[in-house]
């Protein structure tokens, strides 16, 4: 018990920190008077009344968190941070329910983009800024951003930074101190964000889109201000524009750190991973091309490379923006690009899937299986960009990528059993575990999840958190180990 007291303490402190979050949209309510000021007040001082509150109440259990304490925080915070967030919406869309509020919020902060809501152009400015603003704070992650901004309250930050990062390699560092690590990725985060919202108004959006297109292009989140998502611009610039930066979102954010440090572009060729990504993708972008021009889709091949590349990219990045309903392409580009989502996002990215390091290490782990079939007594350590990956590592990931199917598995046949057709039912899982949004049949881009019943909505939304905590940080809690002492 007293664990979970230590935890509510820490959990309220979060939740002051992410009461912050509503200057934002307050501050556009203000500029664009879109009468949801009152609203987001309301939102804003019930979220740090609450916070307050389960801070003072619980501040004799205070102490350094352990890693279970950071489990559960993490899974508590990802679940808490949707429900407060779902304040404004409730308050300002009329006959919106809780059920597709929080799949929108959870959609948000987990950055799927995922949206149950239509009418997204008529919404006002400062709604659609917050649900931007969601796919930010949950790219590069809110609890990163609390250590690097409290780092002296005592709450653990390493062991909630190891339980909220992705990846197989939790403990590589850049900096010896883990605030100061948080700090810089959170920096040079905003200044990409920054370089994405000026290039964006410069290519033809206004500031409001390009505020909001660039919170959800670096947080590969893929929520858009248009009903259409991105093809209601109609304009090969800006989707260039927006390929461009999510490429970048999907290399791990240290990698961008160490380049802009060294002041080299070597860091890039020197990320094994890093290049692995930006390869597959971009071969996968030059397939789908060729395909949709072989396959008579577009007139010429010049139209299927945009339209192939933008949505290539936008899926297998994990972000979800569509400029054309690939619903009706032949079913092997679809397919593809979600293949791709599921694994091409780097590590230390924004992007969701099993992450390009664990492919690269199951690829090594098959050779290695077939040196030992020919020579049983051979040594081969496995090295990836000429670092050596113990053996526990491999086992994570092969427990990891298990775990991975399995979940995958089950979602998908529990929304048969709901009465979901296979298509439908295994892209929206496919897409909500996999963090990308948009998916087949009648979840395709030209829809939305809106047309699902409440039952499936909290399955996807369930999905959604297992993919985007790396299924071990929310299934650990259920382990009869977890909590003995």
């Amino acid at each position: 018990m007293q664990r979970v007291l230590t935890v509510i303490h820490a959990l309220g402190l979060m939740l002051v920190v992410f009461s912050l979050a509503y200057v934002l949209p307050i501050l556009a309510s203000l500029i664009y008077a879109d009468g949801t000021l009152d609203d987001f007040l309301a939102a804003m001082v019930w979220t740090l009344f609450t916070g307050i509150l389960m801070w003072m109440m619980t501040r004799r259990f205070r102490g350094e968190l352990s890693i279970r304490h950071g489990y559960l925080l993490v899974v508590a915070m990802w679940t808490a941070m949707p429900a407060v967030a779902t304040l404004p919406l409730l308050l300002v869309i009329p006959g919106l329910s809780f059920t597709d509020a929080y799949f929108e919020t959870m959609s948000g902060i987990t950055t799927t983009g995922a949206t149950a809501l239509v009418g997204l152009d008529t919404l006002p400015p400062a709604i659609n800024l917050w649900r931007h603003e969601l796919n930010w704070l949950g790219g590069m992650g809110i609890i990163v951003l609390a250590v690097a901004i409290l780092p002296l309250l005592g709450i653990g930050g390493r062991q909630l930074f190891k339980a909220e990062t992705s990846g197989p390699v939790k403990d590589t560092a850049l900096t010896p101190r883990i605030a100061e690590t948080a700090r810089n990725l959170w920096l040079v985060y905003a200044g990409i964000t920054l370089a994405g919202i000026a290039a964006l108004k410069l290519a033809g959006m206004n500031w409001l889109d390009a505020v909001c297109h660039a919170f959800s292009a670096m947080g590969l989140g893929g929520f858009s201000t248009h009903d259409a998502s991105v093809g209601y611009f109609d304009s090969p610039l800006i989707e260039f524009v927006l390929i461009v930066f999510m490429l970048v979102a999907s290399i791990n954010f240290a990698t961008h750190f160490l380049m802009l440090r060294r002041r080299s572009l070597k860091a890039y060729l020197d990320d094994t991973e890093g290049v692995a990504t930006i390869s597959v993708i971009l071969a996968g972008c030059a397939i789908v091309a060729v395909f949709l021009w072989w396959r008579g889709v577009y007139p010429d091949f010049l139209q299927a490379l945009r339209y192939a590349s933008f949505n290539l990219v936008s899926i297998a990045s994990s972000s979800g923006y569509a400029n054309t309903d690939f619903n009706l392409w032949p079913i092997f580009a679809p397919m593809l690009m979600m293949f791709l989502a599921c694994s091409a996002p780097s590590s230390g990215s924004t992007g969701g899937g099993i992450k390009m390091i664990r492919t690269l290490v199951l690829v090594k782990q098959a050779g290695r299986e077939f040196l030992r079939l020919l020579h049983p007594a051979a040594v081969d350590p496995m090295k990836i960009g000429g670092q050596v990956i113990p053996n526990n590592i491999v086992f994570s990931v092969l427990g990891f990528i298990f775990l991975y199917f399995m979940s995958i598995t089950v979602l998908v046949f529990v929304l048969l059993l709901s009465g979901m057709d296979f298509i439908s039912g295994f892209s929206a899982v496919i897409a909500c575990v996999n963090n990308f949004g948009p998916g087949l049949g009648v979840i395709g881009p030209a829809s939305n999840y809106g047309v699902l019943t409440d039952f499936q909505t909290w399955v996807c939304t369930l999905a959604m958190l297992v993919g985007r905590l790396e299924i071990f940080t929310v299934l650990i809690l259920f382990t009869p180990f977890f909590w003995k002492r």
